[in-house]
Order: C-alpha cells, then structure tokens, then sequence
C-alpha cells in the first residue's frame, strides 16, 4: 500500500479543489491519502466523494497551526477527529479569523511599498478557504512582484520581514489536548523543518507527549537526515507513530503526492486510534 497522509486543497493554500487532489492522488498510485486543510474541515466532503469515485480510501484530518510561548511556530496534524467537536472547532474559528485580520494588516504593510490590495490577495482565495501567506504570495507574483510563492517566502514574506504579523494560534500541548478530546490522532507535523525558522527544543516535545501526542511526521522533504536520526531516537523512546508524507499543495510547493509514505502498519494503528471520524473507503 503506498500511503501518504498530508495534502492540502484551495480550501487552504493548495491550489487544487479536493476533488482533484484525490484524482492527482489516484495518478499517483496512492492508495489512500488524508486531505489535511489548515484549521479547515470544509474539504472532507467533496474529498470523501471524489476518493470514492478515485476508488482511493480518505483519511479526514486537518493541520492546527500552533505557537509556543517562546513564539515558534508548530503544525499539528490531527487524523480522525471530529469536526463538530465544540472545543476544537472554537480553537480553528479563533485562528481562522485572526489569519484573516493578520493577513489585512500585512497588506496594508505591502501596499506602501509594491501595488498590492486587498481584492488582489482575496482573488486568489476560494469562497470559505483559510487565508494565509500563500494567498499574499499568489497575488505577489500575479502583480510581477516574485516569480514564485518560494520567492516570497524567502524575501518578502519571511517571519524575519518588516511586514510580517502574529496572528493567534494555540500553545502545542493545548491543541493535542483538543484533537485527543475530539477523537482524534495528534502527529507533529515536520517537527524539525529548520529552515522553516525555529524549531523547538525538548521541553516542547515531551509537553506534547504528556498530553497525548501520538506520533512524528518523520520523512518529510523539510527535515534534515540528522533532524530525522533525532526524531528517530524521540520516537522509539516514547512509544510515537512514526508518519512519511508529501506535504502536497498542487502547484504551490515543488512537493509531489507520494514522495514520502507511511507504513502500512502505522497507518493500521492510526485507524484505530481515531475514534471522531472514519476512513473513508
């Protein structure tokens, strides 16, 4: 089985509806694929019917972006959860609409300085998508600004620019707490991807742990081979999932569907763990 558990459609910034995502997933000879959204679950059910059609097994999850005190960046994925449960849909909508208010504050930033507005980024933002800095991106390189989103993020968009913002997001620990309560599978996703920005030290990882953290997005393309001998360490010693994924986001990343997969078996084990949702086959 050829297993890939984190893909993004344009219901966040991918840029494929879900349907296509799990006909690009088919393509490629998944043979099952989660659809993991930012602090979205709007795509499972055009995912879930176009898996079947694609005759592919969906795995329901989402990416929870989260921040610690010390103002580093993490991703959760959360497999199987369930996406009416009161208190991690309150936690997503919080974030959902401070990526919104961010994202106008650092248009407003942009626009002093390159011919950028406000309807130039909404353009490239499905209806109900969760806005972020890929969308500022696309409207950056319509407006000849960048060649690609890859561009952006490296010059104008870093964390480290004068027109990043904050926005609201989760401490870790907290979020595992809520996808456990949900039903769901708590996974660090590419918890060492450095040159992302910070990465986070022990104390963080064995927080997540204690509060329920089920595994570590391993082989992913972000992760450096002796991040990757760490994460290996980590896990064995606690007992964690080990997860392989593409990180797809169609024609936004270079990343392609299948480039890293899970096991079989840990992907038997994250069945059964998820008690939100189902697969969907």
């Amino acid at each position: 089985m050829r297993i890939d558990l984190h893909a993004h459609s344009n219901v966040s910034d991918g840029t494929e509806p879900p349907a296509a995502v799990m006909a690009a997933a088919a393509a490629a000879g998944l043979n099952v694929v989660a659809l993991t959204d930012h602090d979205s679950t709007d795509g499972w059910a055009e995912a879930s019917a176009a898996a079947l059609d694609a005759g592919i097994a969906l795995v329901p999850g989402m990416e929870i972006s989260c921040r610690t005190e010390e103002g580093i960046s993490v991703h959760l994925l959360s497999y199987l959860h369930d996406p009416a449960h009161p208190g991690l849909l309150e936690e997503i909508t919080k974030s959902k609409d401070a990526r919104t208010s961010r994202a106008e504050r650092m248009v407003t930033l942009l626009a002093e300085d390159y011919p950028l507005s406000w309807d130039d980024v909404i353009h490239h933002v499905a209806p109900g998508a969760t806005l972020g800095r890929p969308h500022i991106a696309d409207a950056l390189v319509a407006a000849g600004v960048v060649a690609d989103r890859n561009e952006a993020f490296a010059s104008i968009l870093t964390s480290h620019s004068r027109y990043f913002v904050q926005h609201y997001a989760p401490e870790p620990a907290f979020a595992v707490e809520l996808v456990r309560a949900a039903g769901g599978v708590p996974v660090f996703a590419h918890p060492v991807a450095s040159s992302r920005g910070r990465i986070v030290g022990e104390r963080t990882y064995l927080e997540m742990i204690d509060a329920g953290l089920a595994g570590l997005e391993i082989d992913h393309r972000d992760n450096p081979e002796d991040g990757r001998a760490y994460l290996r360490t980590l896990a064995r010693k606690h007992g964690l999932l080990v997860t392989g994924s593409s990180d797809y986001h169609g024609t936004g990343k270079p990343n392609l569907l299948g480039e890293n997969l899970t096991s079989p078996e840990v992907f038997a084990r994250i069945e059964e763990l998820g008690t939100g949702s189902s697969v969907v086959r």
